[in-house]
């Protein structure tokens, strides 16, 4: 048997090119073998996505690493990494900020003097990424044969691209790229934004995504509010062979009926008061690209009929014209409610419900997605440290622990908003700005009942419950409404004021309100 170290931490690695491993145990082994051959307190495997290192694996570093997004231009050290072809250490007393201040597990301070070094990974002549060496011992790396590290990282990328190969990672890559660079030059847009998660959940998301995205099958997004829905409909537009032309969006919850018809199908000059000249509608700007219908079920039922017919026929109108035109868009339709309970209702037509949902695209909500909170918390930590100028944002243990343990009624967008109130509501608590800023659970300021929605509102304001002998979702309707005419009795009808004190946002507290036969 060898006594070489190199040889001990590569054969393994040499053996599984060859087998068929998930790419994140794939990656897990080579930062073993990587830590067996240098002792060290952390390291990680980062890829180059643009401007943006994107960590692919870690050891030794906090959870929420994996969801940070480093911009190389923000970080001096990862950027001298990349300047180099080969292995670069940094001395003990280097001044330029680390990008894992606060990050490597048993950290407790700020990293003045401690052992950093990295060495980029080529695969055929491209820079493809980084792997990163910290270690907490200023002395560690004294004596590392850097050659030897070299040769690491050889195989190292050799892995790399093995893993892409099995996975058909690399041709999806130089697709998103083209596809990226068809974006900006048809819209002078950036690729569609990321979708972060390792859950189970998740990553059948994307399965499904991926499986449906490359047809024209119309495609209807449910989930609960605030769980990515458009990112979702950004990821098909991405995936599908319309990608070199813009998606276009509409929210048609947030037009008021009158000019739903006009914002979708156009209209010409008079067709009404205010139409001083002729327009064209969201499905014309669409034409041969991607209409994404946000809050689709919040159309009028008048509205719903036209919709069905442009669906059926690919022609439409523009109001106050007799001309037809035909159109061919893909649409894809994303709501909060449950359609299929609407068309039960009467709320929805049946007929356009069917049309919509040839494809039915379910997204899980936050809380079924386990971990993934620590990793999309770390991709708004990373968000807010560069906004608030920090060297480093994180999360305190316990904060953590609360984020798991919290039901998240509003999703990611509740976490994107409570992470940047919790990061400002921090800093405000420090005397002087600090190298390392911690979220605790107290900034935080979550309520071990997670949170107060409509149902939960103060026990001062809550009104009499209904009587008893109904259904669950009359009951709970007839509750909701009595609290909205009780907190809109509080401040004179001003929805601004009762939404604020209900704690939502007033057009869904409209929205609400109609569905409750309040407005």
């Amino acid at each position: 048997m060898t006594s070489n170290p190199l040889l001990v931490a590569l054969l393994p690695l040499v053996d599984d090119l060859s087998r068929d491993l998930p790419e994140s145990e794939r990656y897990r082994r080579l930062l073993a073998a990587l830590r067996q051959l240098f002792p060290c307190d952390a390291v990680a495997l980062l890829r180059l996505d643009g401007e943006v290192l994107v960590p692919l694996s870690v050891e030794g570093l906090s959870a929420d690493t994996m969801g940070r997004r480093f911009k190389v231009s923000e970080h001096p050290r990862l950027h001298e990494l990349l300047q180099h072809r080969g292995p670069t250490r940094f001395a003990a007393d280097c001044e330029l900020p680390d990008p894992y201040d606060g990050l490597l597990e048993g950290q407790h301070g700020h990293l003045e003097v401690h052992d950093c070094l990295g060495c980029p990974l080529y695969i055929k002549e491209q820079l493809w990424g980084l792997l990163t060496l910290d270690s907490l011992q200023s002395s560690s790396f004294g004596r590392v044969d850097l050659g030897m590290l070299e040769a690491f990282a050889s195989l190292a990328a050799a892995t790399v691209a093995a893993s892409e190969r099995i996975s058909l990672l690399v041709g999806r890559v130089e697709d998103a790229q083209r596809r990226a660079e068809l974006y900006k030059q048809a819209a002078d847009a950036l690729r569609p934004r990321e979708m972060i998660g390792q859950s189970p959940r998740h990553k059948a998301l994307l399965q499904e995504i991926e499986l449906v995205g490359g047809s024209d099958l119309t495609v209807l997004i449910s989930g609960e509010t605030g769980v990515g829905k458009e990112l979702v409909a950004e990821a098909l537009h991405a995936a599908s062979s319309r990608a070199s032309r813009p998606m276009v969006s509409i929210n048609c919850a947030a037009l008021p009926d009158t000019l739903v018809e006009s914002e979708l199908f156009g209209h010409v000059r008079g067709a009404f008061s205010g139409a001083v000249s002729e327009r064209r509608g969201k499905f014309e700007l669409a034409d041969g690209a991607t209409l994404f219908l946000d809050e689709v079920g919040e159309l009028p039922l008048a509205v719903q009929s036209k919709l069905l017919r442009v669906l059926q026929s690919g022609q439409l109108q523009r109001v106050g014209s007799d001309r037809e035109h035909r159109v061919d868009v893909r649409v894809l339709a994303a709501s909060n409610r449950d359609l299929a309970e609407e068309v039960r209702a009467g709320r929805f037509r049946a007929d356009l419900y069917h049309r919509l949902s040839v494809y039915p695209l379910k997204v899980p909500a936050l809380r079924e997605r386990g971990r993934d909170v620590l990793l999309l918390a770390g991709y708004f930590l990373e968000d807010n440290r560069a906004r608030l100028g920090l060297r480093s944002l994180r999360l305190a243990p316990d904060a953590q622990k609360t984020l798991l343990q919290h039901d998240w009624p509003g999703n990611v967008r509740e976490l994107e908003h409570l992470i940047g109130r919790a990061a400002i509501k921090a800093l405000s608590a420090c005397a002087e700005r600090p190298p390392i800023l911690t979220i605790d659970s107290r900034a935080l300021d979550l309520h071990p009942a997670g949170h107060t929605s409509i149902e939960e509102a103060p026990v001062d304001r809550v009104p009499e419950l209904p009587p008893t002998g109904q259904g669950l979702r009359d009951s709970v309707d007839d509750y909701q409404r009595r609290l909205i005419e009780a907190a809109l009795d509080r401040h004179a009808g001003r929805w601004a004021e009762a939404a604020r004190e209900l704690e939502v946002d007033r057009a869904n507290l409209q929205r609400l309100a109609r569905r409750l036969g309040l407005k």
